[in-house]
């Protein structure tokens, strides 16, 4: 019998995708051995307020990000979905894509405080073991306020940068030029062509 293939999912509204993004996916894909890992921009998200930029653009900027990890895969499904997201919906079909494989959905530490809110949380264990990006000594169970959901560490140093800090910097005329200079290169151009993120989002 051939070895079960081992594919991750990596969700966010990647707006914009950033070095921890990519930090976090590269570690994914060591430590889990994963043959590949599904990239999965959010569609139309229940949870967020805030709109979101174009789906073109965070494809794009997904794929000038992660394109130098071979075994990411740029998944668009989310994105063309009508209505609401779910990630159970996504797994879903990623077992149907995938029928022997072993399936992992990575997130940080913040979803996992989160995880009983989602949507179908307890289908999502059903399809996928949860990763869950941190350092293992910063898991000290319900002290910590984790909820007592089974899931695997993924060691990862946490890098303090976010999507937030960056559109402002982006949208600060005084920091823009550094702050692309700082970016991927790719990631820099596409943002600097398309003008985006030039007036700031909270």
């Amino acid at each position: 019998m051939s070895q079960a293939t081992r594919i991750g999912m990596f969700g966010g509204a990647f707006d914009p995708p950033h070095r921890a993004h990519f930090a976090l996916a590269q570690a994914a894909i060591a430590q889990l051995r994963l043959d590949h890992l599904h990239i999965v921009p959010t569609g139309q998200a229940w949870h967020k307020s805030r709109v979101l930029s174009e789906s073109l653009h965070r494809l794009a900027m997904s794929e000038a990000v992660f394109a130098p990890l071979p075994q990411a895969v740029l998944d668009a499904r989310e994105i063309q979905r009508t209505g609401p997201s779910y990630t159970a919906d996504t797994l879903a079909e990623l077992a149907v894509q995938y029928p022997n494989s072993q399936r992992y959905l990575i997130v940080g530490l913040d979803q996992l405080r989160s995880f009983r809110q989602w949507s179908r949380h307890a289908e999502i264990l059903s399809l996928a073991t949860l990763v869950v990006a941190h350092r293992p000594e910063q898991e000290s169970g319900q002290a910590d306020g984790l909820p007592p959901v089974p899931h695997q560490c993924l060691a990862f140093e946490a890098d303090p940068i976010s999507s937030t800090q960056l559109r402002a910097a982006l949208g600060d005329p005084k920091h823009r030029e550094r702050t692309l200079a700082e970016l991927p290169p790719a990631l820099a151009r596409y943002i600097a062509h398309h003008h985006l993120f030039e007036t700031v989002t909270p």
